[in-house]
């Protein structure tokens, strides 16, 4: 019986715990969702951010002078003028600034602070990143993935992947040449099986696919137009080899390097290629051979008026604090600024560092111009982008403002932006002051007006009526001519005298 009390007891206890417990554990599921609720409402909260009277380059041409832009999120919403932006929004005034497409980086390393994938080993506070954006780096290229640099956060980090087939094709190797061909000719049957029975299929069901077996998928992409063929290379012989492969199979060659192309540029705009340079590369000719050869800071321009696609980069893909100004990835515009001195063009030296890229990445739709409905990824510089003393001012990464250079301790202290003047306290109502007094200078003052004096008063003529009369004025005497030939008071003789 005791034992039976014992458990009806202990049960007792138990639904009594339950029972005391339960509005707890039911408020704290409230709390949580409250929280989370707000977390919600917070990311799921509308971000506007309106420049204002800046001089934007879109680099589709078209340059607008004190236009405004407004950013919805992630996008640019709208260009121009007069455009209504919504009370939320966070307004900057960049009047007297330069807008630009932010600047994209081909390769880099250690800009996001990891080394594997950039979805787990980003690091949104590293130093790097911060260096990164304030030299206008909104988007790199770290291994075979492309990232946004949108510092202090870590959700859509990753914007895509390169598609970038890499092969070689060297007089160096001719095995390696010849196993190349033998590949694009395998790919190149394929294809040709492929669309053959895709013609034949629809009348007849029974007819198989053609295996891919033995085709190499690297040069398969190339030729579908997935990927883009990369190659290394810096002699007139390899280049001049590359465009004829290019031309033979039908594809367009990305060539990294081309130190020599300037020689055979003709060639390459004919097969459609697209240079990856270093504007200010160094190397002399070899003294064995007669022909033109080695680099030229022409190497750019020459390229361009040929019709390849250049694309800038510096001689580092990292972040050095060496002191040599544009060695490193941070001194992008620099790089470019020497193609400008060889003759290319300014805006096609920025479409350098900004389109082509984007469009070598298969991000044109998303990157490299200002266009409505376009990732907002912009800098605000204080002068022309290509000029060595430029700064960035701010940079906007994915609609959100990511560096402010008065905000930061690395570049804040060289030479900061001008103080706005100070609003006066009471605001001053015109027809409400008190009028201004003005005095005007004692030189400049009308003299006082003289009061007439009384006519002095005559003295009475003498008793006998008569007198004599003042005696006249003295005449001067007469002045006789100076004698000629005397030499004084003589014109002529003072004058050659």
């Amino acid at each position: 019986m005791q034992k039976l009390q014992k458990q009806i007891l202990g049960f007792g206890a138990l639904w009594s715990l339950f029972l005391f417990s339960f509005p707890v554990q039911t408020m704290a599921a409230v709390v949580l969702d409250d929280d989370d609720k707000a977390e919600e409402s917070e990311e799921e909260k509308e971000t506007w951010v309106y420049l204002e009277g800046g001089d934007v380059y879109t680099g589709t041409g078209a340059f607008l002078r004190g236009a405004g832009i407004l950013c919805h999120d992630e996008k640019i919403e709208a260009i121009g003028y007069d455009i209504v932006v919504p009370e939320e929004a966070e307004v900057l005034n960049i009047k007297g600034y330069s807008v630009y497409p932010g600047l994209i980086a081909l390769s880099s390393r250690g800009l996001f602070g990891g080394s594997g994938s950039l979805e787990y080993s980003v690091d949104p506070f590293s130093d790097n990143m911060l260096l990164a954006v304030a030299s206008g780096i909104t988007v790199a290229v770290q291994g075979d993935e492309v990232g946004r640099l949108n510092r202090g956060r870590i959700d859509g980090i990753v914007v895509g992947k390169q598609s970038f087939s890499t092969m070689s094709y060297s007089l160096s190797n001719p095995g390696g040449r010849k196993s190349l061909r033998i590949k694009f000719d395998g790919a190149e049957a394929y294809l040709r099986e492929l669309r053959t029975w895709e013609n034949e299929v629809k009348s007849n069901k029974d007819l198989k696919e053609p295996k891919k077996s033995g085709v190499d998928s690297n040069t398969l992409k190339v030729l579908q137009g997935t990927a883009r063929a990369m190659f290394r290379a810096d002699s007139q012989q390899d280049l001049l080899a590359i465009a004829q492969l290019a031309q033979r199979y039908g594809f367009r060659p990305v060539i990294q390097g081309c130190r020599e192309g300037w020689i055979v540029a003709a060639e390459l705009g004919r097969a459609g290629a697209t240079a990856i340079v270093q504007a200010r590369e160094r190397r002399n000719k070899s003294e064995n051979l007669v022909r033109p050869g080695g680099a030229s800071i022409e190497n750019a321009a020459i390229l361009h008026r040929h019709g390849v696609q250049v694309a800038v980069v510096p001689a580092s893909t990292g972040i050095s604090m060496g002191g040599i100004v544009g060695r490193d990835i941070m001194h992008m515009p620099v790089e470019a600024a020497f193609a400008v001195r060889g003759g290319l063009p300014e805006d096609v030296a920025i479409a350098s560092m900004t389109q082509v890229p984007a469009r070598l990445l298969g991000l044109e739709h998303r990157l490299g111009t200002i266009e409505v409905g376009k990732d907002a990824d912009l800098i605000i510089t204080d002068g022309d982008l290509l000029h060595y003393k430029t700064f960035v001012q701010w940079s906007v990464v994915g609609g959100r403002m990511v560096y402010d250079k008065e905000a930061e301790l690395y570049l804040a202290h060289i030479r900061p932006r001008p103080v706005e003047e100070i609003a006066p306290e009471e605001p001053v109502v015109p027809g409400e002051r008190d009028e201004e007094i003005i005095e005007t200078p004692e030189e400049e003052a009308d003299p006082p007006e003289e009061t007439p004096e009384d006519p002095p008063a005559e003295e009475p003529p003498p008793a006998d009526g008569g007198g004599d009369p003042p005696p006249p004025a003295p005449e001067d005497p007469p002045v006789d001519p100076p004698k000629e030939g005397s030499g004084k008071g003589d014109g002529s003789s003072a004058i050659h005298r």
